[in-house]
């Protein structure tokens, strides 16, 4: 294979990824990375855990399985590249194929000439220009010198209060990364939720759970302005005239391609702000090629462009980038369904594909199948997890899948993953021969089960509501008949309290009377977690009711106060 010279820019994900593989690809092939951090292929998405100290060390962020870190010598003698960090490139000549380089520690420079160029640039971290943005302890957590800033706040007595700008994947488990140090911690969201990959009933049940750890959450509002003294911050001021004391601010509110070098260079950059790429992932120029989080993606749902900054996708785009550099266009990315899982305290929140509400957004007719249970038998050790699917009615295609709870949500995702990339309809999934053992889940997976949810919605056998259906129906005058089927210990321990009747299941057929002689009068019914409740609506059924409906999830789903 003729010998040719790969340069990489950038060396957090994709670009250690891109240089490897076109280095595996083509062993005659002089490839280059350059990485303007210190640091290399960095394990971004554990910076919460080294700031909590569940990460021990910080060469573990940094290293691979066998512990060996992964510098600039790793790079030369185990994968054959020749890696540069603090190095920037500082341009881009097209016409004579060549960049420039800058040594950010002596200031020196030198041009380095290439056959094919991989920008892997990243995204920049959203910091909005507010008054006092130049105050000392205001920070993102971004790079590696962010986790080491906010891991020093450890023991350090003058820190005890906390602000975090932004509810998301990030800002939620730093939260409880600050909270476990010590800190006192309030989370400031813009938006109506946190975690808007989520429903809005699921992200309530995230968002008492963070509140019930002593995280304050405020919502719809946001910081107008820092406040401080002596060139430090000692709070922030909200949008509604508030004032939250703080020693220390962390902004997390999304990120930005960072697509400088290349429109610098004059190439095409996309409607969503990142650098334009083909399936190849190749930009507008034959001879550059791009690769994570400074790329624009292709939703393989909607078939519109978007953005994920998500390490996995950025390894993924970069292996391909890498192959097709080394030996012309042989692979290709098909873009991304969006998919992501984040950790709350003893709690998991994770989704791949659409929600409801984006589904909706994008003009789909959607059904919606909310299931709660546990994650393998009780008899070991099983944890609750609720689950929502999202299923395109015309077509019955899964569009997306959330599940939050502390079970093993990330199974539960991943299956749903797999569904929605490969295009499944829900007549694919209900009879899935998943494997089965009681210390790995049950019999019937409750990633199916909830399909079976969604098929005996369709089919009409089981008419579901959410929790919010039946809330604003107890306000009504008159209201529905609320019937509760779980058994008098679960009603003594936990009940919602809106004016329910308890009658177990197991006696429902023997006090039929006591239901509205009116066979045409709403009932709403629920149990735990919605299977006695579907058992109920059948029996009621067969007996002549026409308006049941099952508060879907159950007990375990309902987001808001509780008489028990």
């Amino acid at each position: 294979m003729a010998s040719k010279r790969i340069v990489v820019v950038g060396g957090s994900a994709a670009g250690p990824k891109a240089a490897s593989r076109a280095k595996r690809m083509n062993q005659d092939a002089e490839v280059v990375l350059i990485q303007r951090a210190p640091e290399l292929s960095m394990a971004s998405c554990a910076y919460p855990y080294f700031i909590k100290g569940e990460v021990a060390k910080r060469d573990q962020l940094l290293s691979t399985p066998t512990g060996v870190v992964r510098n600039p010598t790793f790079f030369e003698g185990a994968k054959g590249v020749h890696a540069y960090v603090e190095t920037e490139v500082e341009s881009i000549d097209r016409a004579a194929k060549k960049i420039v380089a800058k040594n950010l520690r002596d200031g020196s420079t030198q041009e380095i000439e290439y056959d094919s160029l991989i920008l892997c640039t990243g995204a920049n971290p959203r910091m909005p220009p507010l008054p006092g943005s130049d105050l000392k302890g205001i920070t993102p957590l971004h790079a590696m010198k962010d986790a080491d800033f906010l891991a020093s706040v450890r023991g350090n007595p003058e820190i005890k209060r906390a602000v975090i700008i932004g509810g998301g994947l990030i800002g939620i488990e730093t939260s409880e990364a600050l909270q476990h140090i010590g800190l006192e911690v309030t989370v400031v969201e813009l938006l109506p939720q946190i975690l808007m990959f989520l429903d809005w009933e699921l992200a309530l049940v995230v968002e008492n759970h963070v509140r019930a750890n002593t995280v304050d959450v405020i919502e719809e509002n946001g910081v107008s302005e820092y406040l401080g003294e002596n060139g430090a911050v000692t709070g922030v001021r909200l949008k509604d005239g508030r004032e939250i004391p703080c020693d220390l601010v962390v902004v997390s509110i999304g990120v930005s391609p960072n697509t400088e070098l290349a429109r610098n260079a004059g190439l095409t950059i996309g409607e969503t702000g990142g650098i334009q790429v083909d399936a190849h992932m190749k930009t507008s120029d034959p001879s550059i090629y791009a690769a994570g989080d400074c790329t624009e993606k292709v939703n393989r749902i909607t078939g519109k462009k978007c953005l994920a900054p998500f390490g996995d996708v950025a390894n993924l785009e970069g292996r391909v980038a890498g192959e097709n550099a080394a030996i012309g266009d042989t692979a290709t990315f098909p873009g991304v369904v969006l998919s992501g899982i984040c950790k709350v305290f003893n709690l998991s929140a994770g989704s791949t594909g659409l929600s409801e509400r984006m589904a909706r957004a994008a003009g789909y007719d959607v059904l919606t199948a909310t299931n709660a249970g546990p994650d393998k038998p009780g008899f070991m050790g099983g944890k609750l997890v609720i689950s929502k699917m999202v299923i395109e009615r015309e077509t019955e295609r899964v569009l997306g899948f959330q599940c939050i709870g502390a079970g093993d949500v990330n199974r539960q995702v991943a299956e749903a993953a797999t569904a929605v990339n490969l295009g499944a309809k829900l007549s694919d999934l209900v009879n899935l021969d998943l494997p089965y053992a009681p210390p790995f889940s049950l019999a019937l997976d409750h990633f199916l089960t909830t399909a079976h949810v969604a098929e005996n919605k369709l089919r009409g056998l089981f008419h579901g509501v959410n929790c919010s259906y039946v809330l604003e129906a107890s306000k009504k005058e008159p209201k529905p008949f609320m019937l509760d089927v779980r058994s008098p210990d679960e009603w003594e321990e936990i009940r919602i309290g809106i004016g329910e009747i308890l009658i177990p299941l197991g006696n429902l057929r023997n006090r039929l009377n006591e239901l509205p002689q009116d066979k045409d009068a709403e009932i709403l019914c629920w149990c735990k977690v919605s299977m006695r409740g579907y058992e109920a609506e059948r029996i009621l059924a067969a007996h002549g009711w026409t308006n049941i409906k099952v508060m879907e999830g159950g007990v375990m789903a309902w987001p808001f106060e509780r008489e028990k």
